[in-house]
C-alpha cells in the first residue's frame, strides 16, 4: 500500500510541547509519510493480565551469585569434577594451615556429604562472586555455619579486603556435634573486594559457611538480591516461569541418594530444592557451574506471589534435549516422576493437613500459592518420544486435579520437522496450550509480525515461552518490539510471552543476550528490558483493531560470494564451482594448487592438502572462508565435503555478503542431530529450513545449491534435500492500539525500526478523545547497549497537546513510542 500525505493543523503550542520533549535526533533526520487508521467500534482481541511474564533460569549465575542473596561461593564445599572440570572442593577458598574437605561419615547429613575439616591454627577465606564480597558501609550481614568441634574451639570470623578490615571481628564459640552458630557484622566502610575469613584455635569440622546481606528483597531470610529482584517486580510480570530450560530436560533422571550413587549430573527435580537449606541437594548446573539450590522451590512460589506473579514451574519429561536427546525407558522411574509432578501441585495448593502441604506450611507459608498452569517438558527433540510421555503425566494430572492447565512445547525452534510434529501430536490431542521458542535475528523478527495471525483460533493456545532477538543493542529491541505488536494483535492465540533469558552475571556468561545484566555491586537493564517493561506496563485490556499503511518493500535477488566452514569439527573441501544460470563458470577451485581464490575471517585452521581445502582443527568454530563477488546473484554452488573429525558436520555457505550477512547451509549441527539452513543477518541467526539427519566421518558429501532470485532449492548427493524462499518483507513500522478499562484510554503503540522518522496520520475513527496525551518514548542509535555506566536507551515520559479524533504525529528514527489518549 502506498503512503499518503495528510497534514493536519496542530497548533504550535502542541508542536513546541510534543518535539521539546522527545528525545533529538543527533542530526537532521528524512521523514517518511505513514498512515494509522484506528476502528474504535469493532472488538479485538482481549488481552490476559498474565499475557507478558518473565522466564527465570539458572544460566550466567542466575542463581548462586546472583538472584540468590548468598554472598559465600561454594558454602557448602561442595564443588566437583562434576559441576566444571576445573573445580575442587575448595574452588573459591584459600586455606592457611591444614584443611581438607572430607566425604565420610563425619558429615552434616546424608545429603549434604561434603565438608570441611581444619586442625588447630588453621584458616580459610572466601572470595565470594566477581572481584569480590560486596559489603556497603552501615549495612548489617548475618553470618552462619554449622560447625562440629568436640573438644570445642573458637572461631575467628572476620570481613576485609586489602585495603584492611571490613568490619568489626567476631568470635564464635563452638563445641560438640553439629550445631549452627550466628553473628552479625555491621561494614565499616565499602568494598567489592571483600573477603570472608574463619580461623579455628582447635580441630572443627564447618559447613554452610554463610553471609547474607540483612536488607534482602522484602527482609526475607533465606532471601534474593533486592536491585534484582526489584527489578524484576518493576516489569509487573503476569507470570514466573521456572526454573528452566535446560537445567529440566538435561542429565539423569535418578534421584539424589545412595541407590543412584549419589549422582551429580541430574535435571532439576524439585523435592532436591525444598526444606532446610542445609539438607537440601546439590547438583552440577547444565551450564557449566554448580548450583547449591539454596533457591528452590519455595523461594520460586513465594518470589512469584510476592511480584504478583502467577507461578509456572516446568517439570521434566524423562526426554532429554539441548543436545542430549535421549529418551528414558524406564517406567517405574517415569511413575515416580509423575507422583513427584502431583506432589509439587499439592505442595502449591494443598492443605496444611495434607502431607505436601504440609511441608509448604513448615516451611513458613500456610496459605495455598494458588497453581493454575504447569509444564511438563522443555525444548525436546525427539517429539513421538516426549509426547508419549507427556500423556501420562497429562492424564494423571487431569483425573486428580482437572483445575490444572498442562502445558506442552513444540520443540526449540520456530519451524521444521520437529516443530510441525510436535504441533500435529499436540493439535490431535486437544492439549489447551503449547510452548514455542525461537531466537532469531533482528530481521526474522521483523520479517514475522504476522506469524500468529493464521495460527487455528480453535486449536492450543500459544505460550511464547522464551524468544529473543540475538544481541542486546538497540535494533534488537526494536525488532523485538515490532514483533510484539504482533503478539497483541494475536492475544486471543498467543495467551502468554516471556523475553529470555532473564539474568547475566557479566563475568560468567554462557549465554547472550539477556534481559538484565548485573555484577556484585551493580545491576542494569538492557534495552530488552525497557522494550519489555514498556509494554508489560501499558498491556491494555482488548486490542482496538487499526491498520497502517506500510514501507515500499525492498527486493531484489539474492546477491553474495560463497563460503565454507565448520564448527567444532575437522573438514575437507574439494571441487567447489559456482555457475551462472547461463551456464558461465564464475569459479572453479579443485585445490589442485593453493587458496588464494579464498578469504579466512574465522578461526581454524585452513590449508591445502592433498588436493582438498582442510580445516584441521576439530575444536574450532565458526571458521568461515570465502570467494568470489558479493553483487553474484542466480548461481549455482557445487562442493564435494568429508568430514574428518569432530562432533558436527559441515557449513556451506551462499548469499555472502560479509562475516555477519550470509546464509549458510549446516549440515550435521546440533551435535550432528540435525541440519538446517540459517540466515545470519547483522551478526543475528535464524533458521528457514530444519531436518533431522546427521554426517558421517570419512564418507564424501556432493552438495549442491540452486540460488534463483529469492528462492533456493539444495541438493545433498544429488537428491533433492529441501528449498526456501526468502521474501518477506522485513517491515521496520508497525503499531498496535489497545483500550485500558480502568483509565478509559486508548493506547497507541508505534514501533519505527528505521533511521527515517514517520511522519504519521492518524485517524482514530471518530473516537472523542482528550486533547492532552501521555507519551513515552525510546529512542536512541541502532548500536547503542546499555552498560553499568551508560543507558543511552531509557524512557523519556513527555506530554503531547495535539491529540484529537485526528491528528498528525513524527515518530523519532528508531523509537518505541507509546501515546496514552483518554477517551471522552
Amino acid at each position: 500500500m502506498s503512503r499518503t500525505r495528510w497534514k493536519l493543523g496542530l497548533g504550535v503550542t502542541a508542536l513546541m510541547t510534543a518535539s521539546a520533549l522527545l528525545p533529538s535526533p543527533a542530526r537532521a533526520q528524512a521523514v517518511a509519510d505513514y498512515t494509522i487508521t484506528v476502528d474504535p467500534s469493532a472488538r479485538g482481541a482481549a488481552i490476559d493480565d498474565t499475557m507478558y511474564g518473565v522466564f527465570y533460569e539458572d544460566i550466567n549465575r542466575a542463581a548462586d551469585g546472583g538472584l540468590y542473596a548468598e554472598l559465600v561461593q561454594n558454602r557448602s564445599f561442595e564443588y566437583s569434577t562434576a559441576d566444571n572440570g576445573s573445580y575442587t572442593p575448595l574452588t573459591a577458598w584459600t586455606a592457611d594451615g591444614t584443611a581438607e574437605v572430607l566425604d565420610d561419615e563425619g558429615r552434616l547429613n546424608a545429603r549434604n556429604r561434603a565438608y570441611l575439616s581444619l586442625a588447630a591454627g588453621a584458616t580459610v577465606t572466601n572470595t565470594g562472586y566477581n572481584t569480590g564480597i560486596r559489603v556497603e558501609k552501615g549495612k548489617k550481614y548475618d553470618f552462619s555455619v554449622w560447625a562440629r568441634a568436640e573438644d570445642g574451639a573458637t572461631l575467628a570470623v572476620t570481613l576485609g579486603d586489602a585495603a584492611g578490615s571490613l568490619a568489626k571481628g567476631r568470635e564464635v564459640a563452638a563445641k560438640g556435634k553439629w550445631r549452627k552458630y550466628t553473628a552479625t557484622f555491621t561494614a565499616t566502610r565499602t568494598s567489592n573486594r571483600g573477603r570472608l575469613t574463619v580461623a579455628t584455635t582447635a580441630p572443627a569440622a564447618l559447613d554452610m559457611v554463610s553471609l547474607f546481606p540483612r536488607e534482602t528483597y522484602r527482609n526475607q531470610p533465606n532471601g534474593l538480591r533486592k536491585d534484582l529482584a526489584e527489578k524484576i517486580e518493576a516489569l509487573r510480570p503476569g507470570f514466573l516461569r521456572f526454573p528452566g530450560g535446560c537445567l529440566v530436560n538435561t542429565g539423569s533422571m535418578a534421584d539424589y541418594s545412595a541407590d543412584s550413587g549419589w549422582q551429580r549430573k541430574r535435571s532439576y527435580q524439585w523435592k532436591d530444592t525444598v526444606g532446610p537449606v542445609e539438607e537440601r541437594a546439590t547438583n552440577a548446573n547444565f551450564w557449566g557451574y554448580n548450583q547449591s539450590y539454596g533457591l528452590g522451590y519455595y523461594e520460586y512460589f513465594r518470589f512469584a506471589e510476592d511480584i504478583g506473579a502467577m507461578p509456572l514451574p516446568v517439570v521434566p519429561a524423562l526426554v532429554t534435549g539441548c543436545g542430549q536427546n535421549k529418551a528414558v525407558d524406564d517406567d517405574a522411574l517415569l511413575q515416580r516422576h509423575i507422583q513427584d509432578t502431583l506432589d509439587l501441585i499439592e505442595f502449591a495448593n494443598g492443605p496444611r493437613t495434607s502431607e505436601w502441604g504440609g511441608k509448604r506450611a513448615a516451611m513458613g507459608h500456610p496459605e495455598p500459592f494458588h497453581l493454575t498452569h504447569l509444564e511438563v517438558g522443555n525444548e525436546e527433540n525427539l517429539p513421538e518420544e516426549f509426547f508419549a510421555r507427556f500423556q501420562q503425566f497429562r492424564t494423571a494430572v487431569e483425573e486428580r486435579y482437572p483445575e490444572i492447565t498442562v502445558v506442552s512445547n513444540s520443540g526449540p525452534d520456530d519451524s521444521g520437522a520437529v516443530f510441525d510434529t510436535a504441533w500435529r501430536l499436540n493439535r490431535d490431542a486437544g492439549v489447551a496450550m503449547v510452548d514455542e521458542h525461537f531466537y532469531n535475528s533482528p530481521q526474522w523478527f521483523l520479517q514475522n509480525n504476522d506469524r500468529y495471525d493464521s495460527y487455528d483460533r480453535g486449536g492450543p493456545k500459544v505460550f511464547l515461552g522464551e524468544y529473543a532477538s540475538q544481541g542486546n543493542a538497540w535494533r534488537n529491541a526494536l525488532a523485538e518490539a515490532a514483533f510484539m505488536t504482533g503478539l497483541e494483535r494475536n492475544a486471543d492465540v498467543v495467551k502468554l510471552a516471556s523475553y529470555a533469558p532473564l539474568l547475566a552475571n557479566e563475568d560468567y556468561v554462557q549465554w547472550s543476550p539477556d534481559m538484565i545484566w548485573f555484577n556484585n555491586h551493580a545491576s542494569w537493564g538492557s534495552a530488552d528490558y525497557e522494550v519489555q517493561k514498556l509494554f508489560m506496563t501499558n498491556t491494555g485490556d482488548r486490542v482496538v483493531p487499526s491498520t497502517a499503511t506500510t514501507t515500499p518493500a525492498v527486493s531484489g535477488p539474492i546477491t553474495g560470494a560463497v563460503g565454507l566452514s565448520t564448527w567444532a569439527t575437522s573438514a575437507a573441501y574439494d571441487d567447489v564451482k559456482v555457475t551462472s544460470a547461463d551456464g558461465g563458470t564464475l569459479l572453479s577451485d579443485d585445490f589442485s594448487g593453493d587458496a588464494s581464490r579464498w578469504t579466512h575471517s574465522g578461526t581454524g585452521s585452513w590449508s591445502v592438502q592433498d588436493g582438498q581445502y582442510l580445516q584441521s582443527d576439530p575444536d574450532a568454530e565458526n571458521t568461515l572462508v570465502t570467494a568470489g563477488d558479493p553483487a553474484w546473484h542466480d548461481y549455482d554452488l557445487h562442493v564435494k565435503a568429508t568430514k574428518k573429525a569432530g562432533e558436527e558436520g559441515f557449513l556451506v555457505a551462499f548469499g555472502v555478503k560479509d562475516t555477519g550477512n550470509h546464509y549458510w547451509w549446516n549440515l550435521g549441527g546440533w551435535n550432528n542431530t540435525r541440519s538446517a539452513v540459517e540466515q545470519t543477518s547483522d551478526g543475528g541467526k535464524s533458521t528457514l529450513l530444519s531436518k533431522a539427519g546427521s554426517i558421517e566421518t570419512g564418507r564424501a558429501y556432493d552438495i549442491d545449491v540452486k540460488v534463483r532470485g529469492r528462492q533456493v532449492t539444495l541438493y545433498l548427493d544429488g537428491q533433492e534435500w529441501g528449498s526456501f524462499t526468502d521474501d518477506r518483507p522485513a517491515e521496520p513500522f508497525r503499531q498496535i492500539v489497545t483500550r485500558d478499562d480502568r483509565t478509559g484510554e486508548l493506547i497507541v503503540k508505534v514501533v519505527n525500526a528505521q533511521d527515517t522518522a514517520a511522519r504519521t496520520a492518524v485517524d482514530l475513527g471518530g473516537a472523542e478523545v482528550a486533547p492532552r496525551a501521555r507519551v513515552t518514548t525510546l529512542a536512541a542509535d541502532q548500536d547503542a547497549v546499555n552498560t553499568e555506566t551508560d543507558t543511552p536507551v531509557t524512557p523519556v515520559t513527555s506530554t503531547f497537546t495535539g491529540a484529537a479524533s485526528a491528528f498528525t504525529y513524527t515518530f523519532p528514527a528508531n523509537s518505541v513510542t507509546f501515546l496514552r489518549l483518554r477517551e471522552r
